[in-house]
């Protein structure tokens, strides 16, 4: 049974109802997407998470802005830019926040990278963005799930990258990890979640 985020969620009703069904964590985009949100806005929907730990994702925060997403009460700050080991390690003693940095994959050369973040608690394992993309996740692509086989995580990590309620299962077979992590899988309309996708896709991933 594989933990669940459900990521980029903006409706309080939808964050409710994602926490009812059994996400684990509920993820809040806070950088330019379609499923950004602002500082007022998570203040309402944190309201709605239940025993879903909410998570923040940011990319390239300033100072200013990762202080001011932490004093929200975010206990995960995802980072999901460029952000170096250096500032990774420095976020961290900022906030005091747990740390989880999303390392774009194309082939096992890119999973060398994580063993150099030393201070991030964790990684998110997404597809790599398309060369020339506005944006670093949220594309709906996988990666060749077969070089994770062969690979020793030497933190917690989850799964990212295309996944759908109609996949999930396979990747977690493939891979092994035990938590996955869902942003245009369960949509329909894009940025728009969809709550027969986000139930069938908690219900696949934790039946497998």
């Amino acid at each position: 049974m594989a933990s669940v985020k459900i990521c980029g969620l903006r409706d309080p009703e939808m964050v409710e109802f994602a926490a009812r069904e059994g996400a684990d964590w509920i993820g809040f985009v806070f950088a330019k997407s379609a499923r950004q949100v602002t500082l007022k806005d998570a203040e309402t929907l944190l309201l709605s998470t239940r025993k879903a730990l909410p998570v923040a994702l940011l990319v390239d925060p300033g100072d200013d802005q990762a202080m001011a997403v932490a004093a929200l009460g975010f206990p995960i700050l995802q980072l999901h830019g460029q952000e170096s080991p250096e500032r990774v390690s420095e976020l961290k003693r900022m906030t005091g926040k747990v740390i989880w940095k999303a390392i774009g994959v194309h082939n096992s050369d890119d999973l060398g990278q994580i063993g150099t973040f030393a201070d991030a608690d964790g990684f998110l394992l997404d597809a790599k963005a398309p060369e020339g993309a506005a944006i670093a996740g949220g594309h709906g692509q996988t990666f060749d799930w077969q070089i994770l086989k062969q690979w020793t995580a030497p933190k917690p990590w989850l799964l990212a990258g295309g996944l759908t309620p109609e996949n999930v299962a396979q990747a977690i077979a493939e891979t092994g990890a035990t938590a996955v992590d869902v942003s245009s899988g369960v949509e329909r309309i894009r940025g728009l979640k969809d709550r027969e996708l986000i139930r069938a896709f908690i219900r696949a991933a934790k039946d497998s």
